[in-house]
């Protein structure tokens, strides 16, 4: 038995669950999140827990009997307490700006990007350098910031580029001439 998709999901007070058609739909204060889970799973509710079990122990279903419970997991805690990445920008002249709903970064090519996020994903600009992604969506949020992120990745070399905000960068030694050759 999968060790994560035997425990249940608590349901906590303000979200509801309800689970039909191959479907389970989640809505809670930060939003309404929805997943079309595998046919070889059986996900059942009540009111305090969301519980999923499988046809029996193939490698596949033992395999997407966890994958469910923490993907059911994930829309529980996104509609509650919702999602964030933050992303850092570093290089000389390198900035964003808020723009719309979306964000604007200058990062060192001639035109400047616009990136504008999916339906249900926030973007602030608390500063120049600090962009903060935001949603009920795990998924979503974290494909966002690897958008922004893909505008212009960090180098080996100076550092420059759009990093996540703990992520920490090898950095490379430059060229060095040898004397006397």
């Amino acid at each position: 038995m999968s060790r994560i998709g035997k425990q249940p999901v608590a349901i906590p007070a303000g979200v509801k669950v309800a689970v039909g058609g191959g479907k389970v739909k989640v809505e809670g204060p930060k939003g309404k999140l929805e997943l079309a889970y595998h046919p070889n799973m059986t996900v059942a509710a009540d009111a305090k827990a969301v519980t999923v079990a499988r046809l029996d122990d193939e490698r596949q279903n033992r395999a997407l009997h966890g994958l469910t419970r923490a993907l059911i997991n994930n829309m529980v805690v996104g509609v509650t307490k919702g999602y964030e990445k933050k992303l850092k920008i570093e290089g000389v002249g390198f900035q964003a700006a808020a723009k719309g709903a979306g964000v604007e970064l200058t990062v060192g090519y001639a035109n400047r990007i616009v990136h504008m996020p999916p339906p249900g994903i926030t973007v602030a600009v608390p500063d120049p350098t600090t962009i903060v992604v935001s949603g009920a969506d795990k998924q979503a949020v974290g494909q966002f910031a690897a958008e922004i992120r893909a505008s212009r990745k960090p180098e080996p070399y100076k550092g420059k580029g759009v990093r996540y905000e703990n992520e920490v960068v090898r950095r490379k030694e430059g060229k060095s001439f040898a004397a006397g050759k």
